[in-house]
């Protein structure tokens, strides 16, 4: 066999080696099992308020830390640095964990708007909040293990009777704050997703009110569509992100479960985790299809735009159900 020969061979191996080292990172994590599911808390946990969420946000960010091939956002060597669809997925994963992050800091954790905040969640939330694509000086794993230390620290005091001044207020306003939140996230979600066909759209921003005003003036009509090199980025992320919402939303079934009962919503919560469920069926083709919506091909794109729409629209009734008394 000639050097030409071996230096084909010795390619081709390499290029199959890299492609199953691709493969096996690329693969997204099995569900997070709520504590409850697993057995893995005691029921004197589960009284504790805010256990089950606190829980739930260290074990998400964890797996993002801990999955196979670890956190590739900020890989700058390949073949990690070629990949596009785990990283997208990493920060669909990452909004949703700091959205909670920040709920937890502003509204759960305190009492009331004069309240002092809570000192763990105050170091915590911003440590998620570092650039996620910073890989030195400091990395962005280094920066999401000191917020995870910090969560373990903030469950850890919220069983302890001896310290008052870490607590979870598991009320009704502030589920529905940190709600309405998630809306807005899945809403842009949406929009994205169903922007991969192209269609015009008519500008609604200031519809409703005659007295509104914006800062620059925007076209009457817009045609928006989703550029083919990022089709797969915005449904990974969006994956991403309603996989970490899947998990938070069923430890919030746990530590509000009395709003929720005395509110009867819980049902509704319980419909909302079944569409986003759907979400997170398997993808079967090797590539994200994008045709068009009454096309040959399937269009991935809408359908994950449908299922969160579905679970959008349930989360509006939810906050309206939490307004009544």
């Amino acid at each position: 066999m000639n050097k030409s020969m071996i230096g084909s061979w010795s390619a081709i191996i390499l290029l199959l080696l890299f492609w199953m080292l691709s493969w096996w990172v690329s693969r997204e994590p099995a569900m997070v099992l709520p504590a409850t599911a697993t057995n893995s808390i005691s029921t004197e946990q589960q009284r504790v308020a805010g256990y089950s969420t606190t829980t739930a946000l260290i074990q998400v960010s964890e797996t993002l830390l801990n999955k196979p091939g670890g956190y590739m956002a900020n890989d700058v060597l390949p073949p990690f640095s070629l990949l596009d669809n785990m990283p997208a997925w990493e920060f669909g994963v990452l909004e949703m964990s700091r959205d909670l992050a920040l709920a937890l800091r502003k509204d759960f954790s305190r009492s009331q708007s004069q309240s002092a905040e809570n000192a763990f969640l105050k170091v915590a939330q911003p440590q998620l909040n570092i650039d996620h694509q910073s890989w030195m000086l400091p990395s962005a794993e280094s920066e999401y293990r000191k917020a995870i230390e910090q969560f373990y620290m903030y469950r850890q005091a919220l069983m302890d009777p001896k310290q008052n001044d870490s607590q979870f207020y598991a009320r009704a306003d502030n589920l529905r704050d940190w709600l309405k939140n998630v809306e807005k996230r899945l809403g842009s979600y949406s929009q994205r997703l169903s922007a991969s066909v192209g269609q015009e759209r008519l500008n609604t921003d200031l519809a409703g009110d005659a007295a509104a005003r914006q800062s620059t003036t925007t076209p009457e009509k817009q045609w928006l569509k989703t550029s083919w090199w990022k089709l797969d980025d915005e449904f990974y992320e969006a994956r991403g992100a309603t996989w970490a919402l899947l998990q938070y939303l069923r430890a919030i079934e746990v530590d509000f479960a009395d709003v929720l009962e005395r509110r009867n919503a819980m049902v509704s919560l319980q419909q909302i985790i079944r569409e986003l469920e759907a979400t997170q069926q398997p993808i079967w083709s090797p590539m994200v299809l994008n045709g068009s919506g009454f096309g040959v091909l399937a269009n991935h794109s809408l359908v994950m735009a449908n299922y969160i729409s579905r679970a959008n629209a349930a989360l509006i009734d939810l906050s309206e159900l939490l307004i009544q008394g």
